[in-house]
């Protein structure tokens, strides 16, 4: 059976893990194991917390307790078991002495893997009224949809933190994307895109750099996602795929005049046979094959001077669409052989929008913006997981681009 490869921590990561051994002071794995446990406390007490927001229907510091309703009454102490060890809980009370808190029970002693079971069912794409359901089903536990849904918006400060990270400084390759959904907004149901940037550091490894929510998607709306991108570190990319949307190729210049813009060929197609006759589809897509596979772009001209002699006349539209981006359709040529395959096609990104819509598809309307990142960023979290490893022949595709490019990279980004 072949070897797992190790897996590569982000550099977001690695600054995190830095931070944590200095913050608490790590010098042995002993020391791992108190840190967790000391993290572990403040989460499943703020878990508490949120069930009796949702009991009392205010959250802490509001005042819709007073005036004869039921309120806060402090907290009684409780030890339980962990996956960490024994640990206590102030588990808050309420002056009524109805509050019967759901994630730690009265009587329960043992809470161990517990508090993963709410945000990693959301995670998988599992509605709050079916976490509701299935925890009363399979474990006992008695949870509204409203507290289910205050658990998980314990992530809403993480999301919003990494959404506004420190990225590197140089990418190898961005793709831009969108993926929409309805979401409510001031009582109408509205269409809503997520722009997403997707990003290939120098050592080979994917990152999803950032997913913002707008209106419908515009090379305005690009711009500012671009010049976000500027702020939070992005100097420098060689390549940009991106889709057909008009004024796209624009945005991309203003911020990063430097960086070759690559149209996706694949959406190219499907543009270009979107008004072929079916007795000519089959022949007309290997034409159109014979331009992108040519191995120069000079070759390619050729090639498109030959398509345009034999369908021109009949499909003038699909001929001049290509005459018309011939630069963004062609820039892969001038790079290695070994990575024109990777940045023709915006495959990379548009495989991580379909696992995002198989998370999503059991929700047609999002309630919130916040709603919808928050899942967006969990499903995100699980499915970069999985990511490791780089690009086929990635070394070379590097070394030969330092040749190409040795004002923009060179073996100190590599030091």
């Amino acid at each position: 059976m072949a070897k797992k490869p190790v897996k590569k921590l982000s550099p977001e990561r690695k600054a995190l893990i830095s931070k944590l051994i200095n913050e608490f002071d790590i010098k042995s794995a002993k020391d791992i194991e108190d840190m967790f446990k000391d993290m572990f406390s403040p989460m499943l007490q703020e878990m508490l917390e949120g069930e009796l927001d949702d009991h009392l229907g205010y959250e802490k510091y509001e005042h819709s307790g007073e005036s004869g309703f039921n309120s806060r009454n402090g907290h009684s102490s409780k030890k339980v078991t962990t996956s960490f060890g024994d640990m206590e809980l102030e588990v808050p009370r309420d002056r009524n002495s109805t509050f019967e808190p759901q994630i730690v029970k009265k009587h329960q002693r043992d809470v161990s893997d517990i508090e993963n079971k709410v945000i990693s069912m959301y995670a998988k794409g599992m509605t709050t009224r079916d976490i509701s359901s299935h925890l009363e089903d399979i474990y006992g536990i008695e949870a509204s949809a409203d507290m289910v849904s205050k658990i998980t918006d314990r992530v809403l400060p993480e999301a919003k933190a990494w959404q506004s990270r420190p990225l590197e400084s140089k990418y190898i390759v961005m793709f831009l994307d969108a993926i929409h959904y309805h979401v409510k907004e001031e009582g109408q149901v509205v269409k809503k895109a997520v722009y997403i940037a997707i990003g290939i550091r120098l050592d080979g490894t994917k990152e999803v750099m950032g997913m913002y929510i707008g209106g419908n998607e515009s090379a305005k709306y690009w711009l500012g996602v671009l010049n976000d991108l500027k702020a939070r570190g992005v100097q420098d990319i060689l390549v940009c795929c991106v889709d057909g949307l008009s004024g796209f190729c624009d945005a991309i210049a203003t911020v990063y005049p430097q960086t070759d813009i690559q149209r996706c060929i694949i959406h190219q197609i499907r543009s270009s046979t979107r008004f072929v006759v079916s007795k000519d589809m089959k022949s007309f897509v290997s034409d159109l094959k014979k331009i992108y596979k040519a191995n120069t772009q000079e070759d390619a001209w050729e090639q498109l001077d030959a398509f345009d002699s034999k369908w021109g006349k009949k499909y003038p539209a699909a001929v001049k669409s290509w005459r018309d981006s011939w630069n963004e359709l062609t820039s892969f040529f001038q790079y290695p052989y070994e990575m024109r395959s990777l940045i023709y096609t915006t495959n990379a990104i548009e495989g991580f929008n379909r696992q995002l819509r198989k998370v999503t598809k059991t929700r047609t309307v999002f309630p919130t913006d916040d709603s919808l990142f928050k899942l967006l960023f969990l499903a995100t979290r699980d499915i970069t997981a999985k990511w490791y490893g780089k690009p086929h022949n990635w070394g070379l595709i590097v070394s030969q681009l330092m040749i190409s490019f040795p004002d923009r990279i060179s073996d100190e980004d590599f030091a």
